[in-house]
């Protein structure tokens, strides 16, 4: 093997361990490199946290990955349970994990599959697919807890790993109960730090330091326990000093039930919060600024009908390193719309993290979901678990008007792929319920692709409603990451001579 081709493979080894596996193919005719190339990822890695304390939890995940082109055939999707524990003994033992009874197995792109789980004790799952069925592989999992603190229906993506999360919307006051969950899928330990920060900046915790999590398992850490006393807004910042992990906050309210606060996008000085309910009695905004300076954001939200200015709400400013947090009460009005957080001014633009938490219902009959803001649908985005009934996908254009194709996939039982197109027009929020099989039994899977225009952000709300409780959960839809920009590259005999 020549200096050139270890040349080759050491580059293409970095960005596999960046952004994925992914195949390098080309001919010798192809010329001179000039542009990276997409290609689709050869391996996905997801995590999903354990799903309830409640012995009344009932819990269904599904696994979809969309049929790709130019893809080859064969690959598996696995997904298996992580221990609570490991014991030192085991780092390091690459088989362990494979040695684990699969829970969830999907063979064939195109087709969802699901598994169920059912009380207090069901694991964290720790995932992964090749081949055919690495590129664009989604998990969903999906609970209903009908009594008891944080009853409702709680939602989740499973999330790659990854070595930092932002969580804004997080709490430690009385009569909550936010658990963040930190799932490692690989065979060395991680160590991890979970910094909080409230209105007035860094809330002190010593107890959040250097937490070990072992190869191939799970630790759920109650936030309250890391702070001195309680905090109606905290953001929660994880940081993997070593190893990566995944994570996600389970928040339960003794009266407004729970749901999953995802991580939030990257700060930035932009951000597009969509799919908020039409009939929402109470949105609440908590954004944290992690640079060195203020962020001045304004405030709009993008109707039906184009962007307004909530009454009262124009601006929101965020302060360097501390949580601000404003109620915006039933800004919708009855339709459904998307948060925009834009800055004052354009040369004074810093960075920001985002999420609101949506109230439906009311009295004793009010349940709550959580909207972090999102990345753009780029080109796929998908949600898993969708039913006949009680899904709603919301598409929202913050610029320039834009055209999406949304494919309901084949039913887990039977049913034939649907795909409809839809035109979003610039600055405004298109509500739908979504394409339906044909002949739908079983769930299905919903599929978003950029077909023209400016960029696009969607969410999609699953309502299950229950003894009068309207139930619902939401869930946002970043790209799926399915493909990896590549260069394209050829040998230099030049490198032999240096």
């Amino acid at each position: 093997m020549n200096r050139s081709t270890v040349s080759l493979i050491a580059v293409t080894a970095a960005l596999a361990a960046l952004t994925g596996f992914a195949s390098v193919t080309g001919s010798e005719d192809e010329g001179p490199a000039k542009t990276a190339r997409r290609l689709p990822v050869e391996r996905t890695s997801l995590l999903c946290p354990e799903p309830s304390t409640s012995d009344l939890a009932e819990t269904t995940y599904t696994a979809f990955t969309p049929a790709s082109q130019g893809v080859a055939g064969g690959g598996s999707a696995v997904l298996r349970p992580a221990p609570k524990a490991l014991t030192d003994a085991h780092q390091g033992d690459e088989g362990r994990a494979k040695d684990v009874k699969p829970f969830l197995t999907q063979k064939s792109p195109g087709k969802p599959v699901t598994g169920e789980e059912s009380g207090a004790d069901a694991p964290a799952l720790v995932g992964a697919a090749d081949g055919a069925l690495a590129p664009g592989w989604s998990v969903q999992q999906t609970t209903t807890v009908s009594a008891g603190a944080g009853r409702g229906l709680l939602g989740a993506h499973c999330v790659a790993p990854d070595s930092e999360f932002w969580f804004p919307g997080t709490s430690t006051a009385k009569g909550r109960s936010d658990y963040i969950h930190l799932t490692n899928p690989d065979d060395a330990a991680a160590v991890v730090d979970v910094e909080l920060y409230g209105r007035d900046g860094t809330i002190k915790a010593d107890v959040g330091q250097s937490i070990q999590i072992q190869p191939h398992s799970s630790v759920p850490v109650l936030l309250s326990t890391l702070a001195g006393k309680p905090y109606d807004d905290v953001t929660t910042h994880v940081v993997a000093r070593s190893g990566r992990v995944a994570a996600a906050v389970h928040s339960a309210d003794d009266d407004l039930g729970g749901d999953w606060l995802p991580a939030s996008a990257d700060p930035a000085p932009d951000l597009v919060l969509p799919g908020i309910p039409k009939d929402a009695t109470s949105v609440r905004l908590v954004a944290f600024a992690p640079g060195e300076a203020d962020a001045d954001l304004k405030v709009r939200l993008a109707s039906p009908t184009g962007p307004i200015t909530p009454a009262g709400h124009e601006t929101l400013h965020v302060k360097a390193g501390m949580t601000a947090a404003v109620d915006l009460d039933d800004v919708t009005k009855g339709e459904a719309g998307s948060l925009l957080l834009t800055p004052t001014a354009a040369d004074e633009a810093a960075p920001v993290v985002a999420a609101l938490r949506v109230t439906r219902g009311k009295g004793d009959k009010q349940e709550t979901a959580f909207i972090p803001a999102t990345a753009p649908v780029g080109d796929r985005a998908t949600a898993a678990d969708n039913r006949a009934k009680g899904s709603t996908l919301s598409l929202v254009a913050p610029g320039e008007t834009a055209r999406v194709k949304v494919t309901a996939s084949a039913g887990t039982e039977a049913g034939e792929p649907v795909t409809k197109s839809y035109t979003i027009k610039g600055g405004t929020t298109l509500g739908i319920d979504p394409p339906v099989p044909s002949g739908l039994k079983g769930s299905y899977a919903l599929t978003v692709e950029q077909e023209s225009g400016g960029p696009v952000h969607a969410a999609r709300m699953l309502e299950l409603p229950e003894n009068g409780i309207p139930m619902f959960t939401v869930q946002t839809l970043p790209d799926d990451k399915g493909t990896v920009s590549v260069p394209t590259a050829e040998q230099d005999l030049g490198v032999l001579q240096k």
